[in-house]
Formats: C-alpha cells, sequence, structure tokens
C-alpha cells in the first residue's frame, strides 16, 4: 500500500516524462508474496484506477500499454498468491504431523520425578526440522529415576525410526529390568532387529551411542552404563567433574563387533548435586575459526544454575558461538538432586 500510494503521488506530482506510473504493476506483484488472491486482486484494480486518473491528467502516458500490465501482472500475482496459500497450508499440515511425531518420539519430560529436577533441550540442525536421530527419556521406576540420552547415527527417517526403537524399548523394560546391563541388552536387541527389518541403502546398519544413569532412590547414589557416549558433567560446590568411564562400553548394535562387556560406574550424588547429559552435538559446536564449543569450561564459568536457567543459557550460547547455524541435532537434559530424605520409592520397589 504504502508502494502504491508513493508511485501514486510521484506520478501526479512529477513531470509526465518521467513516468512513474509504469512501475504501478510492481505493487500487486510484492503484495503476492504476502497477501490472500482478494485483497492482491483489490490492490490491482486500485492500481488500473490510479492509472486512468492519471490518463484523464496526462494524455500521452501510454495508459493503455500501463493499464494492460497492470492487468496481467495482477492475474498472475493472484495465481501465484494462490499457489503459495496452498503450499503454506499444505507446509502447515506438515509442522502438524512432525510435532506430533515428536510428541510420541520425545515427549516432555516431568519436570520433578521425587526429589529429581529434570529438564530438557532438544536443538535441530535444520531449520524447519522438528525430530531426528537423538533422544531422551526418563522413568521413575522401582528401582531408581534412570534416564537415558542416546544419539543414532545417520540422518533422515531411518535415523528417527531406529530412535524411536531404542526410545520405546527403553520406557517397557525400564521398570522391568533390576539390572542396567539388562537395559542395555535389550536395546542391542532392539535396534539391531530394526536395523535388519528396515532396508535402506544408504545405511545398512544403525548403531547408536547411549547413556543410561540411575539415581538410587535414599542412597546418595548414581550409577552410569555409557555406551561410547559423551560423558556427562556433574557440578557439586561449584566444581565440575566429567564422568568419563572406568571401562569403555560399545555403543548399540555394535556389540558384535566390539564385545558386549558393559561397565557400570557408581559416583555420589547427593542433595545440590546438578548433571548434565548431552548429545555429541553439543561439544562439536564449531565457531568460525573451527574450535570446539567449550562445554566444561562453560558450565564453570556459569556457576550453580537451575537446570532450566543452565539449559537456556545453553541454548543461547550455542547458537552464539555458531554465528546461530548449527551443523548436528542437539539434545542436552539437566538433572539436579533435592534431599535424599523426600525421596519415597513406588510401590513394589526392592526391600519394599
Amino acid at each position: 500500500m504504502i508502494l502504491t500510494a508513493l508511485i501514486s503521488g510521484l506520478a501526479f506530482a512529477t513531470p509526465r516524462e518521467i513516468a512513474f506510473s509504469r512501475l504501478l504493476p510492481a505493487a500487486p506483484a510484492l503484495a503476492a508474496a504476502m497477501w490472500p488472491v482478494v485483497p492482491t486482486i483489490l490492490l490491482g484494480a486500485f492500481c488500473l484506477l490510479v492509472m486512468i486518473g492519471l490518463s484523464l491528467v496526462y494524455s500521452d502516458l501510454g495508459t493503455p500499454y500501463t493499464a494492460a500490465a497492470i492487468v496481467a501482472v495482477t492475474l498472475a500475482a493472484a495465481y501465484t498468491s494462490h499457489i503459495r496459500l496452498q503450499r503454506e497450508e499444505t507446509l502447515f499440515q506438515i509442522r502438524l504431523v512432525a510435532d506430533a511425531a515428536q510428541q510420541v518420539l520425545l515427549r516432555p519430560l516431568p519436570r520433578r520425578v521425587q526429589d529429581v529436577e529434570i529438564e530438557s533441550l532438544y536443538l535441530a540442525a535444520q531449520e524447519q526440522a522438528r525430530i531426528g536421530g537423538d533422544f531422551y527419556e526418563v522413568a521413575d521406576t522401582p528401582y531408581g529415576v534412570r534416564l537415558l540420552i542416546g544419539d543414532v547415527r545417520g540422518k533422515g527417517l531411518s535415523a528417527v525410526g531406529a530412535a524411536s526403537a531404542v526410545i520405546n524399548c527403553f520406557r517397557e523394560n525400564a521398570y522391568d529390568e533390576p539390572d542396567l546391563r539388562g537395559i542395555i541388552h535389550r536395546l542391542e536387541a532392539s535396534i539391531g532387529r530394526y536395523s535388519v527389518a528396515i532396508l535402506d541403502p544408504d545405511q545398512p546398519e544403525h548403531f547408536a551411542t547411549a547413556l543410561i544413569a540411575e539415581i538410587r532412590y535414599g542412597g546418595g547414589q548414581m550409577r552410569i552404563l555409557n555406551c561410547g557416549h559423551p560423558p556427562p558433567l556433574l557440578m557439586r560446590s561449584g566444581e565440575i567433574r566429567v564422568l568419563e568411564p572406568t571401562a569403555p562400553s560399545p555403543p548399540l548394535n555394535l556389540a558384535a563387533l566390539l564385545g558386549d562387556d558393559y561397565n557400570i560406574d557408581t559416583v555420589v550424588f547427593t542433595a545440590g548435586d546438578q548433571m548434565l547429559l548431552y548429545t555429541d552435538g553439543v561439544t562439536e559446536t564449531r565457531d568460525r575459526s573451527g574450535t570446539f564449543f567449550p562445554l566444561p569450561e562453560w558450565m564453570r564459568q556459569l556457576g550453580p544454575a537451575a537446570p532450566r536457567e543452565l539449559l537456556d543459557r545453553l541454548h543461547r550460547d550455542l547458537l552464539h558461538y555458531s554465528g546461530g547455524r548449527l551443523d548436528d541435532d542437539i539434545a542436552a537434559v539437566a538433572v539436579r538432586c533435592g534431599h535424599p530424605g523426600a525421596r519415597t520409592p513406588p510401590p513394589g520397589s526392592p526391600g519394599q
């Protein structure tokens, strides 16, 4: 509208030799990028009326040619607007489906389980993406609060399917398996069956890194089984500790090649302690010089922070560090332990 008014004013106010009126077809052409069909046609009709009014003042503007151009551009703009609206509706429906799929695959985690505070973050590398191969889950089981985080190697729908197979298997078995090794064996079998069932010529086999953490009820301890996943960070009294596994465990679906010797580490996790679980998209984020994001130093400088605040700051700083462009999906889960006395095992727990 501003462009139309500006062109019309210049056409009336300037000598006819300049012929600003020839720019009137540009107004409906630009309107097609933002307006629906009817307003676009109305704007074209208004431009046509302006041109007719100019012809009454200046008789030698080439009115028939400009008027024909306005009509032709308006019709083309109306059709373009119609196509754009159809595609926007299609994209909207696709996003609804993608959001529904993400709610199933990465459903919102509870903000508190017993006395454990939990917050999560997921960022897709592709701007329009909603889901990917990174995953996380939490379960309040008879054996403690169990957390899962992992990353399926590969991209596309096959990686999403493999992540879904792992998550669903964890949701089913986290409540029944008394030992973390039993859960890992089930996850290993699940992703193996998925890899065999899904024929993908670009990626015939899938494998995933995964980490399971189990926060025991009332014991002030946490057990960790790390299958090739980036080590979590533990913050206690402002000090940062990288929880490297004492012995490596193979990623999921690679036990046949590397052996199925799974190692479980036990660490102290008491009131006030905070842990950050993350996928390698966090530590492999690069700045313009190619330097990786220094996660332990960043967390040390941040200091004590609530889980939600920690992840919000991590989100902002990763985007700032990478210049707003992420090269890989990112998933992170922040966990903070409350007072042990507030934790009560659910019915059916061992010893209850």
